[in-house]
């Protein structure tokens, strides 16, 4: 089989290249990425790799709803040229096919040229914008982005109506939600990409700690629904998290799938499901 490397350009269009790139070897979904400097590393097809980032071991699964091979799911990785900074979004996107690919697009663009930047303010008013010029497909997305200072471990992040991530915090043992806990009487921040111009969006630091993990996903995962249509929830889905294997990225991202797949039972998937998983290794260098 052909070695090929899908994630590097997600918004070519489905071919050849990308129908062998999906079929993966068991060889292939073991090999550990590592995410080079200025490197911007993602997309929104088939995937399912360990990638290394600066400080910050991780591990991805996209899978796009069946049979499409691109879904409305997008993920990207990056590394400042420092090797110090890195940052990771994850993006649900609405619109299909070559919308969401554009759309990809303009978000790879716009973290390449801020790939240096430790500050996300200016990176989420130009996605904003970005979307907002594409009002005619009334095209939004949801996002998490994260910006992660390796040397002291503090992590910068930016809710724009997405999920909320499980943050597994090692010292204490204990499963949460990482939320900015905006109060309700602040005024209308965080929205969607491309909802309203001129949004604000919080940034909220947090420290992660040794062995501490992080689980990225979409509502693929939060709102699977099981043989009665009941849907699993964010609630649902924190308690399930404190079974998880916590030694690792892998296995943590690993278990969050199969939980789902067992909550859902013989429901069908009906939406894209993707996870990104991070963790702070115990010890760094």
């Amino acid at each position: 089989m052909e070695n090929v490397d899908y994630s590097l350009n997600p918004c070519m269009p489905f071919d050849t290249h990308n129908a062998v790139a999906s079929q993966m070897t068991a060889k292939e979904a073991l090999a550990v990425r590592r995410i080079a400097c200025q490197e911007v590393r993602g997309g929104n097809y088939l995937a399912d790799y360990s990638a290394e980032l600066p400080g910050l071991a991780g591990w991805v699964s996209c899978h796009p709803l069946h049979p499409s091979p691109r879904g409305g799911d997008v993920y990207f990785m990056s590394a400042c040229s420092a090797g110090v900074m890195a940052r990771v979004v994850l993006a649900d996107v609405s619109g299909h096919g070559a919308e969401v690919d554009t759309a990809a697009g303009r978000l790879r663009d716009s973290l390449r040229q801020h790939v240096e930047r430790w500050d996300q303010s200016t990176l989420i008013r130009e996605l904003n914008e970005n979307f907002l010029q594409c009002a005619e497909n009334s095209q939004f997305a949801t996002a998490f982005v994260g910006s992660y200072y390796s040397t002291s471990g503090e992590l910068l992040f930016t809710n724009a109506g997405h999920v909320p991530p499980l943050w597994y915090r090692a010292a204490a043992r204990e499963w949460s939600l990482l939320s900015d806990q905006t109060p309700l009487s602040r005024e209308i921040v965080d929205l969607p990409l491309g909802v309203i111009a001129g949004t604000a969006y919080t940034q909220t630091a947090v420290q992660l700690g040794p062995g501490d993990l992080l689980l990225l996903y979409t509502d693929g995962i939060s709102e699977a629904s099981d043989e009665t249509g009941a849907r699993l929830g964010v609630g649902r889905l924190l308690s399930m998290a404190r079974t998880f294997p916590t030694e690792s990225a892998v296995a943590a991202g690993k278990a969050l799938l199969a939980a789902v797949a067992r909550f859902r039972g013989t429901a069908p998937t009906s939406d894209d499901v993707t996870v990104l998983a991070l963790q702070r290794p115990a010890t760094w260098n």
